[in-house]
């Protein structure tokens, strides 16, 4: 943060609360979540798969390409950031 915003402080408002705001309802959709995926990753199980691939039978193998790719997503985007990252004031020069 710059110097000349360091002084803000957010008041609390007066609004009502949410039902997401309450974190007992964000636990529930994440066990929600979880259960999910570990039904879906049950049923690859038992699914017959027409594949050209035999790496594509492995049970969960969608789920795991999906992670990894999104995860070497990340690392890319984070060091892309290096070489593209300009100075905070950098429009203002």
């Amino acid at each position: 943060m710059t110097e000349k915003h360091a002084d803000l402080q957010v008041e609390p408002q007066d609004e009502p609360r949410r039902w997401l705001d309450e974190p007992k309802n964000i636990e529930w959709i994440f066990r929600i979540l979880l259960a999910t995926c570990i039904a879906l990753v049950g049923v690859d199980f038992f699914l017959h798969r027409h594949t050209h691939f035999d790496w594509e039978a492995i049970p969960g193998f969608y789920g795991m390409f999906g992670f990894v790719t999104f995860w070497v997503i990340v690392i890319i985007g984070k060091n892309l950031r290096k070489i593209l990252m300009r100075p905070e004031d950098y429009y203002d020069r």
